[in-house]
């Protein structure tokens, strides 16, 4: 099936400034293995060749399509300006890097995470998708550190606790290079400086409701016990 068109070029002179919106998921269907939606994305841009400003609000999506996007976007002749007016999630945080210049709303966010996928199959088929995962988190890092300066350690941490920043937040770890709307750097952050854990943070809430609940182990049966049940079931022809 072909993709929906998650994007718009505002602009049917090409020799001035254009605009890219992109709004929502990115790629809603799969990009992988799509040859089409790639092409027409890359024919599209490159009929605007000089500078361009993307616009983002979209809770990201498709890891590859992003990818993709960004590297044309990098390799764009026009100077790339970043804009972000609601939200830079996930997939969609990685195509921002792209900017030479990334501007954030006051009121916007930005998440980064680790990247998700589904599997089924054997043990080592499993082994495979979490092998992947880690190749494709890595090549995510590269972007980031790459924009912010931050080091892959600390970049990884915040993808492992889902972070959620703010402008400010963002704009202090280097994901964005000022505020739009804003005069001068912003220099003092002060406590409206805010990146949100999510991942832990719902752990922490969680350990707090719950304080009195068993671990797995806690909960688990010894294997001297077990071996007792297997033995009784073998005896009574139950297994």
């Amino acid at each position: 099936m072909k993709n929906k068109k998650f994007w718009k070029f505002l602009n049917d002179l090409p020799d001035e400034e254009t605009v890219l919106r992109l709004d929502g998921p990115i790629a809603e269907e799969s990009w992988f293995g799509d040859e089409v939606t790639p092409a027409l994305f890359l024919s599209e841009l490159n009929s605007h060749p000089g500078d361009l400003t993307v616009w983002i609000n979209s809770p990201g999506g498709d890891v590859f399509a992003a990818s993709q996007i960004y590297t044309m976007l990098m390799d764009h002749k026009g100077k790339v300006t970043v804009k972000i007016d609601g939200l830079a999630a996930s997939a969609a945080s990685v195509i921002a890097m792209a900017g030479g210049e990334v501007l954030m709303s006051p009121s916007s966010m930005m998440m980064i995470h680790n990247p998700m996928t589904l599997a089924f199959g054997w043990k080592d088929e499993m082994e495979k998708a979490l092998d992947v995962l880690d190749e494709v988190k890595a090549s995510i890092i590269n972007a980031y550190e790459l924009k912010t300066g931050l080091s892959r350690n600390k970049i990884s941490r915040l993808m492992d606790d889902e972070t959620w920043m703010n402008a400010r937040k963002a704009k202090e770890l280097g994901f964005c290079d000022a505020l739009l709307f804003s005069e001068g750097d912003n220099p003092d952050l002060g406590e409206a400086s805010v990146a949100f854990a999510a991942r832990r943070t719902a752990t922490a809430v969680l350990n707090k409701v719950y304080p009195t609940v068993p671990t797995p182990l806690e909960q688990g049966t010894s294997y001297d016990e077990l071996k007792k049940r297997l033995e009784l079931l073998s005896h009574e022809g139950g297994y």
